[in-house]
């Protein structure tokens, strides 16, 4: 076995087998390797080898996203689904005293790392890890090529930054909606807006219907929908403008159609419907995250975040399912995007603890969906080449 693969200066084992360093080199190895959204086919192709090297059963799918699957048949299958593209961005790798930099470490290669080594230390049940393509840019098509060809799992743990003592319970829907008009050439003279004007006033009439769905005024507020112009280009004769439009669980996508295209006779457009995503305490993945969080001696906190994750994509499903992943997401796509490692192994302990109890508690629902099988998949007494 390279030291490529193995990774590890051979410091003592951690509890389940993994050398105590491994994780921190897994992650800065994949933050080294670029994967901006569309070029993740070498990133995937190296934890594809890593999960293998592990004892998952790995493979890369169509569309490029990364598979691993390990634990015994004849139970439940709990889905930890992180995305390993990033936004584009220069963050140089380099760790300084606690802190390891990098495009993703954040968002989200720490919390698929996370995933990762705590389904390698948990036996008990079976995962299924994805590490999924796509999710920085409209569509999802990574988690929507997952819904599409993998067998439904029995619960989900989506891979986005938390906090190690955080549990995420919801994410606002997005909605991206776009300008585009043109007229004949005006005198800058002439009384008559020019393009790029009519534009602008567009744009302020879609961020003042939001304003007014709710009398809450922050804009961040889970229940509150706002839009963000990211783009307004033009000039007296043609201009476009496009909105990012984030919206609570429950918004209404064809009344903001309607009044969009009320206020113009130009070229209006969406990119996609994404609609909002909420999960209660209740939910048997955030209660079981929860437990393991106090185990580790910490007070859970519980957010509801003003972005889109798959977590909104996998919805459907109708399934137990929430968000975890160590780091802080206000560094998100920031040019100081960093993690603390030791946040990284906390977050690797509770989602290690978390997994058996799930994976219990699946078992004793009455209402459980019959078991999925994966073809191919490992039988459970599969030796692990990383145990000391």
């Amino acid at each position: 076995m390279t030291d490529r693969t193995m990774g590890w200066t051979g410091r003592r084992a951690r509890p389940g087998g993994l050398r105590e360093d491994y994780p921190a080199w897994l992650l800065r190895a994949a933050l080294s390797i670029p994967s901006v959204s569309g070029q993740e086919l070498p990133l995937a192709g190296f934890l594809a080898e890593q999960l293998d090297t592990l004892g998952f059963d790995a493979h890369v799918d169509e569309v490029g996203n990364v598979h691993g699957v390990i634990g015994p048949d004849g139970g439940p299958t709990v889905m930890l689904l992180g995305h390993i593209d990033t936004v584009p961005g220069q963050v140089p790798v380099c760790q300084v005293g606690d802190l390891l930099y990098g495009r993703g470490s954040v968002d989200a290669k720490g919390a698929f790392v996370t995933m990762i080594c705590a389904a390698a230390r948990s036996r008990e049940v079976r995962v299924h890890v994805v590490g999924a393509v796509g999710e920085e840019v409209a569509g999802s098509r990574g988690a929507r090529h997952v819904m599409a060809t993998v067998p439904r799992p029995d619960a989900v743990v989506i891979g986005e930054p938390s906090g190690w003592d955080g549990v995420c319970l919801g994410y606002k829907g997005r909605i991206g909606l776009g300008y585009e008009m043109h007229q004949p050439p005006l005198h800058t003279s002439s009384p008559e807006p020019t393009a790029v004007e009519r534009a602008a006033a567009f744009a302020r009439d879609v961020q003042d219907y939001l304003r007014g769905l709710s009398p809450e005024q922050d804009p961040v507020a889970f229940g509150v929908a706002a839009g963000t112009l990211i783009r307004l280009c033009g000039d007296l004769a043609s201009a476009e403008a496009f909105l990012t439009c984030r919206v609570p669980p429950g918004f209404d996508f064809a009344a903001l159609e309607r009044f969009a295209r009320s206020r113009t006779h130009s070229r209006i457009w969406v990119d996609e419907r994404v609609p909002g995503v909420t999960r209660t305490r209740a939910d048997p993945v955030v209660s079981q995250l929860r437990a393991a969080i106090a185990a580790q001696g910490a007070r859970p906190t519980f957010k509801r975040k003003a972005g889109t994750s798959d977590m909104n994509t996998l919805d459907p499903w109708g399934l137990p399912m929430a968000a975890y992943g160590p780091g802080d997401a206000h560094l998100d796509h920031t040019t100081d995007e960093h993690i603390p490692i030791s946040e990284l192994y906390r977050a690797i302990d509770v989602l290690a603890v978390a997994l058996p109890r799930l994976g219990r508690q699946l078992a004793a629902t009455p209402s459980r969906q019959p078991e999925p099988v994966l073809a191919g998949a490992l039988p459970s007494n599969r030796p692990n080449p990383l145990e000391a």
